[in-house]
């Protein structure tokens, strides 16, 4: 009798892990460091990725055509929202020193310029190809922490 019990049991346990629909694993959130640089020849972009797991990816972008430093910011968020697309990342902790392109893509400012509306809109597309995006300011200090 407790045999036959024991049968029924691992049927039961074995027959409910195959009609049970698979279990959904939460995307973890990559974070992306973004920055303009200054270089001898022109204006660069740098991005730093960063998994939960340790992964980290560094880029540079270079422009070839002149930029003021905002819109540098907002070529290195752009740039890196299409790398982590590309990537196949879905879910995205955005971080960046500069106070105006986050509050304009925040929301918490308008563009006056018609170069920044441009990009501002070119960023709001960019994010509905994203599961999940956070932005976030922070000082230029800390962003030094995303080189080491």
């Amino acid at each position: 009798m407790a045999i036959k019990s024991q049968v029924l049991a691992d049927f039961i346990a074995e027959w409910t892990k195959v009609q049970m629909p698979p279990t959904v694993v939460d995307h973890e959130y990559w974070t992306v460091y973004f920055d303009r640089s200054l270089m001898k020849k022109g204006v660069g972009t740098g991005l730093v990725f960063g998994s939960l797991l340790g992964v980290r990816m560094r880029y540079m972008v270079h422009l070839h055509f002149p930029s003021s430093n905002n819109l540098a910011e907002y070529e290195a968020l752009i740039n890196g929202l299409r790398i982590a697309i590309e990537l196949g990342i879905r879910r995205l902790d955005v971080r960046g020193d500069s106070q105006l392109v986050v509050d304009q893509v925040m929301k918490e400012s308008s563009c006056h310029d018609a170069k920044m509306a441009t990009y501002y809109r070119e960023v709001l597309q960019l994010e509905d190809k994203f599961d999940g995006l956070k932005l976030n300011h922070i000082p230029r200090r800390l962003n030094k922490a995303a080189d080491a």
